[in-house]
Formats: C-alpha cells, structure tokens, sequence
C-alpha cells in the first residue's frame, strides 16, 4: 500500500471532512485543510496539534464557488507543502426540495457546490497530479448516487450521481499512469448535513463512519461503499429496488 504523506481535504472545518482530518491526524499525516470558516479550521488546527505534534499542519480559507480560489488555494498549499500526495474533495451540501415546489435557489446551490465545484477541483487537483506524475484523487459521492430520490433528496442524489460518473472518467483517463482515482460513496453518516432528520437506516455515528472512510481511502479501491455493512451489499438491492420501496425509504 503506497503511504500518501500529506493530504489534502476540503470542506475541513466540519462534519466528515473535520473527522477524516482527525483521523489522517493519528496516522501521522501532514495536512492540508481548507474551508469557508477560518474560525473553525484554526480550533482544528490546534486539536490536530495535541494530537499529533510531528505533522504539519497548513489552513487555508476556502469558498469552493470561487473557481479561481480554488486553483489558487490548491497551488499555495502545493507549494508550501512541497508536495500534495492525495486531495479530498469532500466539500458539499444537502440543501433543497421537490422540484417545482419553489426552491429553485436553494437546488440550484446544491447542483452548483457538489458538481460545478467539484469539477473547479478536480480540475485544480489533476493539474497538480499531472505535473508531479503522482497522486491520490478521491471524491465524495454517496450511496444516494445508485438512484433517484424524492424530495429533499432530489438535486443531492443526482449531483452524486454526476460525482460518481466524472471520476470513473478521470479514472479511466489516467489509467496505467502513477496517479490513482477513487471514488468514496457514504452510506448514512452523521454529520451537520443531516443532523435535522430524525430517522434515517443504519445511520452511524462520525467517528464510526469516518474511519471507515479513512480505511476505505487509504485502500485505494475504485469505488467503495462504507460503512462496509450494510452499503456493500444494500446498494445493490436499492439499484433494483421498486421505486415505492424507494419512495419510502426518502
């Protein structure tokens, strides 16, 4: 297994992205974080630094729907880090509802901040790959992505579904190169982006879900499914499920 030294992850200072941090933190990885809330990345920072004092630590204010701050922000962590062995994307949001029902603003900001921004860095996060010959893309899509749902759900599970389609083509397009492409789909996972909803299946805790995620990562598979119980086998049955069950379930 290649160890990726220094990692970098968006949408860092909350949710998965803080928990993935914490745990990259115990394995001794230098860290890259960025995110909207400075406030919240600099209380990180000095969590990770009781944690692990040896690595290095480097923050960074980030909107990723500012395109540009988006190359410029992965370029000065490049640069003063040396070297970016694995990007993260994991920056994103669940805003919405049914379509037609008069939250076209706030779908459109989910569509705009998990595809559009995703793509602003990919984009920056490949060119950077491309450069060294070497390097650990992962995506953060979701379970959602197998199929569609209804309501709220709507605009999220299809901008995952997007996710999971756009790296298995930037995967496929570096195939037999150092650079490696893997595409991370959490099952239910508690988080601020859910922390409203009361009942939700085999939901797991942040710290449960993020090591598996962390393990997952670190495997470097194409796709994964995690927790490994029950989404490796469940996305299966939701992939062929009647859309009443479905409907249900959302």
């Amino acid at each position: 297994m290649t160890i990726r030294k220094t990692i970098l992850i968006t949408g860092a200072s909350s949710g998965l992205g803080r928990g993935m941090a914490l745990e990259f933190a115990h394995k001794g990885r230098d860290l890259a974080l960025c995110a909207r809330r400075m406030d919240r990345l600099e209380a990180l920072k000095s969590e990770l630094e009781k944690i692990n004092p040896s690595i290095r630590i480097s923050i960074k204010s980030l909107d990723v729907n500012e395109h540009q701050q988006v190359f410029d922000v992965f370029d000065e962590f490049n640069q003063e880090l040396g070297v970016i062995d694995r990007i993260i994307i994991n920056a994103g949001m669940g805003k919405g509802a049914s379509i037609g029902t008069g939250h076209f603003e706030a779908n459109k900001q989910t569509a705009e901040t998990n595809f559009v921004a995703l793509l602003a860095q990919a984009e920056a996060a490949m060119k950077i790959f491309r450069a060294q010959n070497a390097g650990h893309l992962v995506t953060i899509s979701s379970v959602s992505a197998v199929r569609g749902f209804r309501r709220a759900m709507t605009v999220y599970a299809a901008t995952k579904a997007a996710v999971s389609s756009l790296t298995e083509g930037i995967r496929i397009d570096v195939m037999n190169t150092p650079i490696s492409v893997s595409c991370i789909h959490p099952g239910f996972i508690r988080s601020e982006i859910n922390e409203q909803v009361d009942k939700v299946p085999f939901i797991v805790d942040t710290d449960v879900g993020c090591r598996a995620m962390v393990k997952a990562i670190e495997a470097e598979k194409a796709n994964s499914f995690v927790p490994t119980w029950p989404w490796a086998l469940l996305h299966w049955a939701l992939r062929v499920a009647p859309d009443s069950w479905v409907r249900k379930m959302s």
